[in-house]
């Protein structure tokens, strides 16, 4: 079973729409959608959800007013202006609430509950491809990075459980704490990056992540014929980077019109764009045969 994780240095590089296309054309794949502050792979294949989970992450402050003697300690001591003085009550806003317990070490009436924070929800889905595994974290929500892990987590159980040949993953975009989450352990990953000048600057920060991590990278060009140019600049920066350059896929307009029928391309067409993803593809198994 191979890991593969498809990834981009910056949002809107096509990343997600080379993803729903590699579901079409793999055979017996868990797909995964580890862009949990949001997710759209599920716009693409439809799923319909079969489990549904909540997903809890640090903890929370809340006042019970039954007890609280109003002393306004707990207000003084919080950094984070989170507790609010109403009349002779106070309460605490859970979106500012940083969850670090202060307010609750010190109370002297012990009137501030501490339980576990909700902070999203994961699912189990049935695509017309096989599974999908996703999640959606909560507005304001932090601690994506341990969302995705849970996501990755579950995936793998599954896909050891049915024998999957392929965990086809579409990551967040960016370098930080989710992308980590995202690729660490994976076989290897794909960058999707366009050939402009913050696309080759956003690459080679992922692709610097990804050597970090000791992890292959493969890297693909999206809209490449919009700045042939740029795009031989991108090609050799990434070789120099120990990255292969795998394929480039044209400008295409039927990528907007699949997405906009709830497709993948490859399903819509045998088009440019279908075409040059189906050889990424092919030299995607070649790789990691």
């Amino acid at each position: 079973m191979k890991e593969l994780v498809i990834i981009s240095g910056k949002g809107g590089t096509g990343k997600t729409s080379v993803t729903a296309s590699f579901a079409a054309l793999a055979k017996n794949a868990v797909l995964v959608d580890c862009d949990v502050d949001a997710a759209d792979l599920h716009l693409i294949l439809n799923p319909q959800i079969r489990e549904r989970h909540d997903f809890y992450s640090g903890h929370e402050a809340v006042i019970r007013p039954e007890d609280c003697t109003a002393c306004g300690l707990c207000e003084t001591l919080c950094r984070f202006d989170a507790i609010q003085e109403s009349g002779r009550t106070f309460t605490i806003d859970p979106s500012s609430c940083e969850g670090c317990g202060v307010c609750v070490e010190f109370c002297p009436a012990k009137a501030i509950d501490f339980p576990d924070r909700l902070c999203g929800e994961w699912f189990q889905s049935q695509t017309h491809f096989g599974t999908l595994v996703h999640a959606r974290l909560g507005v304001g929500a932090e601690n994506s990075g341990k969302l995705v892990s849970t996501v990755r987590d579950q995936a793998k159980q599954f896909a050891q459980a049915i024998q999957a040949n392929w965990i086809l993953v579409d990551g967040p975009p960016g370098t930080g704490c989710h992308v980590i989450a995202s690729i660490t352990g994976a076989n290897a990953v794909l960058a999707v990056t366009e050939p402009t000048l913050s696309g080759k600057h956003d690459l080679l920060r992922v692709l610097e992540l990804a050597r970090h991590f000791k992890i292959p990278a493969f890297v693909c060009i999206n809209k490449w014929d919009i700045n042939p140019e740029m795009t031989g600049q991108i090609e050799a920066a990434a070789t120099a980077a120990g990255a292969t350059v795998l394929a480039r896929i044209p400008y295409d307009q039927s990528i907007t019109t699949a997405q906009i029928n709830g497709q993948s391309v490859v399903e819509l067409n045998n088009g440019p764009a279908s075409q040059s993803i189906q050889t990424l593809w092919k030299n995607v198994c070649q790789k990691l045969q």
